[in-house]
């Protein structure tokens, strides 16, 4: 008896492709899972539920600003170690370069000369990449650097903050930077400058509790969370129910802590309009 010959012999499977890491994303907010490529084209906003994804500061200045514009400021500086800072056995000089090879980026703030729709502007931008935007000694001279020239050639001044606040690893120094980026806006508003302010997902700590608080115009990203401490730190504390949304853009709207809520596509327009309205160059 002759056997019967599978009509699959002869024939081998080729092994599975595996699909590449990083096609894909998840939005944290509606869950939905999006192709990378897709929200990065949205200005890194999911297109099912408007959620706004951080981004660092490059893609941020190129998001912001006239395509070549952007002239970096004090591109060099880099933070000592004043403290000689140790945490579970890793240096304060060691997490920063981990985090130099992480963003591409040696400080967690980018200043520079820019156009935005052909108005010329100086702009600060926190970069939640490298050690989440805190704010150090560099970051904190580098803003009044930046606030400085805004004041010697009459421009305005943005700052788009993303951060989680003065920087533990510097200490006392870090949280000088409270008062020293203060003052230099204080400066800057008796030369009549213009400072505007942009608040976008997370905004917290010393950050918000000087410069990003103290814009002539103060600007959010919707569903930002802004404050100084964050919600689970509060309600440990006071053992109260907080309220629905509460330190969100929306509600800090609602109380006057903020004075518009504008989504990513829009904002270039609404700067340049804000430049116009006020008589920026």
């Amino acid at each position: 008896m002759s056997k019967k010959k599978s009509s699959w012999e002869g024939f081998s499977l080729s092994p599975r492709k595996e699909m590449p890491e990083g096609l894909w994303i998840q939005c944290p907010d509606c869950k939905e899972t999006l192709f990378k490529k897709t929200v990065e084209a949205n200005l890194n906003v999911c297109p099912n539920c408007d959620h706004h994804f951080r981004v660092d500061a490059k893609t941020r200045i190129a998001q912001l600003v006239d395509e070549g514009s952007f002239e970096e400021m004090d591109s060099l500086l880099t933070s000592s170690d004043p403290l000689d800072f140790k945490f579970r056995g890793t240096t304060y000089k060691e997490r920063i370069k981990i985090d130099e090879e992480k963003s591409d980026s040696i400080e967690a703030l980018r200043t520079g000369k820019a156009f935005i729709k052909g108005r010329p502007a100086i702009i600060a931008v926190m970069d939640p990449s490298f050690l989440m935007g805190s704010m150090g000694e560099v970051v904190g001279h580098k803003f009044c650097m930046a606030a400085e020239r805004a004041a010697e050639e009459s421009l305005p001044f943005i700052c788009v903050s993303c951060s989680g606040g003065a920087r533990m690893h510097e200490g006392v120094v870090s949280v000088q930077q409270m008062a020293k980026t203060s003052a230099a806006l204080a400066k800057l508003d008796d030369a009549g400058g213009l400072f505007i302010s942009i608040l976008t997902d997370p905004t917290t700590g010393g950050v918000s509790a000087s410069f990003a608080m103290l814009g002539d115009i103060i600007i959010a990203e919707p569903k930002a969370l802004i404050g100084f401490a964050g919600p689970r730190v509060i309600m440990q504390t006071i053992k109260i129910e907080l309220p629905e949304g509460f330190q969100r853009s929306e509600f800090l709207r609602d109380r006057g802590f903020v004075d518009m809520i504008v989504s990513r596509k829009d904002l270039r327009s609404e700067l340049a309009r804000l430049f116009d309205y006020t008589k920026q160059k």
